[in-house]
């Protein structure tokens, strides 16, 4: 209910989107007790388009009595409406906010303490005749600072003093009021008003350091820093050097007065002692008494720094005795920079630390003389310092490469190692890299203290590039590039070398056919090994006496004389075959002279061969018949000086006789002799060789 228009102001959400054309339509009607039952409708109200808000004349309302007010929508597809409202108007009626002022300054009136500010405002005047309570909120202009709320105020005063706020700062307030003690809403903050409170006296400790010029005793440097005591320590306009003679206790003699953090003055030969204060418009702070007292205290030892990063340096100590009440730290740029405006300083109230780390004031890959003076009741020891960098940095060049001596396949080379250098961290090694011309890499590392190197395994006149990198902890660098050529090969050189290749390659020949030689798997498949048959053991072989293991064929009966048979080659044509029926040839070929052996072939054979007379003589066997053939087996012996060199047939191996297996005439030689001639076809037993045969199945050999 907005009093100002004589209104009652609806809002409400729309509902989702239908995408047809939709009538809005804000309902109400007047009611009573509990809005249960409905009297006097009240005119419908259709808001513009596009909005969700509607307003009721004052005309068609009764202030203090109940309505019930619901909003309906419809379109094509049906009609909604929203959940019904109960309400008495006045009762929720929002009230303008008023006007917040400062107050106006009286002269009988005592100002307002540090860190307060007196209000006033200005009530709505439509809504005097409500009852109304009020409240305030307030904040500083600088930093993120949030609202903070005061409140009920007085609403009887319109006035109000607010306090512990933080001295000479600004702050913006606003100010707001609800009907009260009967319902209603909040009205809108009023505009901002802007108010800084007053100056209070400085409430701070001030740490003080002094330094006295070696040229002039008397000349002081005095150093402070402002430590506040609380959090609104009120602002500070400026600082205060006075000394107070003895004798004279009102007379007070400014030595200095300055804005800044330092002083340097010229104390008077009588004075042991000056003060100095903070100040403001407010007052001035507690004042804090510089005495110059003597180095009488012991030093520190051990002092040391070292860079924890590029903008931090820690420096540490080992306590004295006895133990120091505080330290003062001071650093700055080395020994380059003399002003004593670029240090910073620092003062330790603890005196058991034995470490700072300082991070004030520290910029990266510089120089920093660092002092630590420890204070004593009444007295300060003497100052140690130590130099630092708060980062280092790598090297800036790298030595310079120089050829010292170079031959067909190895190069030397030195350098000179660069001096170290303050602020660059020390080399920790060193790199070689080289280059051919066709781009192959190689390298070597070597140790810090390296002063040369010798190149191996390098091609004769070959161009190389060669370059050194320097590297440290900090970073590396290179040098620039060296390029070299190996030396050519002489001429006399170069014949060793090709007669040293010819030689080897003869004696590798030389090997290999000693090899092919000398081995007999590579030597036989050039050249076969034919056995000599004039040279050969078989005909004086005779196995050892053998148990007595005749074969007892059925038709056999007593062995028979055995007869040789000597094969003569004519010409190497073949000859037919020519059978006969005389009982001397047994119908063996016309060939074939026949030999009778006088013995028993089972008596064993010592005599050599030689006292027959023909030593160059060899007897050959050759059984002849298939197990599977029908007719008995027969065989033949030659009597022959020369391998059995036939064109039907290679020369056999040192083992083995198979002329006749490879043979032509091999069916009709089983073929053509008959059962009864026996004479040819005797036992197994008659040759030595076959003595050692041992014949199974002889069941199956029928008469032979």
């Amino acid at each position: 209910m907005n009093l100002t228009t004589n209104s009652l102001n609806c809002q409400w959400e729309p509902g989702p989107e239908t995408h047809l054309p939709t009538n809005i339509t804000l309902k109400s009607f007047k009611s009573r007790a509990n809005c249960q039952t409905q009297e006097d409708s009240i005119q419908d109200c259709v808001p513009k388009d596009g909005q969700s808000r509607c307003s009721i004349p004052r005309r068609h309302l009764l202030l203090y009595q109940n309505m019930v007010i619901w909003v309906q929508a419809e379109n094509a597809l049906g009609t909604s409406m929203s959940l019904q409202l109960c309400l008495n108007p006045m009762d929720v009626v929002k009230l303008e906010p008023p006007m917040l002022r400062t107050l106006d300054p009286n002269p009988e009136a005592p100002p307002p303490e540090p860190g307060c500010l007196h209000l006033c405002w200005e009530p709505w005047k439509p809504g005097l005749f409500i009852n109304q309570k009020c409240e305030l909120r307030h904040k500083p202009q600088r930093g993120d600072a949030s609202w903070a709320l005061v409140g009920p105020l007085p609403s009887e005063a319109f006035q109000y003093e607010l306090c512990g706020l933080l001295p000479a700062t600004t702050y913006t307030l606003q100010i707001r009021c609800i009907r009260w003690p009967l319902p209603g809403l909040w009205s809108n903050w009023s505009p901002n008003l802007e108010l800084r409170t007053t100056e209070r006296a400085p409430t701070v400790r001030l740490d003080i350091w002094w330094r006295q010029r070696q040229l002039d005793p008397r000349t002081v440097q005095l150093f402070w820093k402002p430590v506040p005591l609380e959090e609104d320590s009120g602002q500070i306009q400026g600082y205060l050097v006075s000394w107070r003679p003895s004798g004279q206790a009102a007379a007070i003699l400014p030595l200095c007065n300055t804005t800044e953090l330092s002083c340097t003055f010229h104390l008077p030969s009588e004075a042991q002692e000056v003060t100095l204060e903070a100040y403001n418009s407010a007052g001035t702070s507690l004042p804090s008494p510089v005495a110059f007292s003597e180095s009488r205290g012991p030093a520190l030892t051990r002092l040391h720094a070292m860079s924890r990063d590029p903008h931090s340096l820690w420096v540490g100590w080992e306590l004295p005795s006895p133990q120091p009440q505080g330290y003062v730290i001071e650093w700055g740029p080395g020994p380059s920079s003399t002003s004593n405006s670029n240090k910073t300083w620092r003062m330790e109230q603890s005196g058991s630390i034995t470490g700072f780390l300082l991070k004030e004031n520290i910029r990266p890959f510089q120089l920093y003389e660092i002092t630590v003076t420890p204070l004593y009741q009444d007295a300060m020891g003497p100052s140690q310092h130590v130099y630092a960098y708060s980062q280092e940095r790598g090297p800036s060049r790298a030595p310079e490469l120089r050829l010292n001596h170079i031959g067909k396949t190895w190069a030397q080379l030195e350098w000179v190692p660069e001096p170290p250098e303050l602020g660059k961290s020390p080399l920790t090694h060193y790199t070689i890299f080289w280059t051919n011309a066709q781009n192959q890499f190689f390298s070597a590392i070597l140790n810090a203290s390296s002063s040369g190197f010798v190149l191996h395994g390098l091609k004769p006149a070959s161009l190389y590039h060669v370059h050194l990198m320097a590297a440290s902890k900090a970073g590396a660098i290179n040098s620039t590039v060296l390029n070299l050529m190996t030396l050519t090969p002489e001429g006399s050189e170069l014949h060793i070398l090709l007669g040293l290749f010819g030689l080897l390659l003869l004696l590798t020949c030389l090997c290999g056919t000693v090899w092919l030689c000398c081995s007999p798997n590579r030597k036989n498949p050039l050249w076969p090994n034919v056995p000599d048959p004039a040279h050969s053991s078989l005909g004086s072989w005779v196995p050892t006496t053998m148990e007595e293991e005749a074969f007892q064929l059925p038709s056999l009966g007593t062995p028979p004389i055995t007869k040789l048979t000597v094969l003569e080659e004519e010409k190497k044509q073949p000859v037919p075959w020519e059978y006969h029926n005389s009982s001397e040839t047994c119908g063996l070929p016309t060939l074939v002279q026949p030999y009778v052996l006088q013995r028993d072939p089972r008596a064993a054979s010592t005599q050599p061969q030689s006292q027959s007379g023909t030593s160059d003589q060899v007897l050959y066997g050759q059984l002849l018949g298939s197990p599977t053939s029908p007719g008995p087996g027969h065989y033949l012996r030659c009597n022959s000086t020369q391998p059995l060199l036939g064109g039907v047939s290679p020369s056999p191996k040192s083992y083995e006789n198979l002329w006749f297996q490879a043979s032509p005439l091999r069916t009709l030689a089983a073929s053509a002799p008959s059962q009864e001639d026996d004479c040819v076809f005797g036992p197994l037993l008659d040759f030595p060789l076959l003595q050692g045969i041992q014949v199974h199945g002889v069941e199956g050999l029928g008469s032979f």
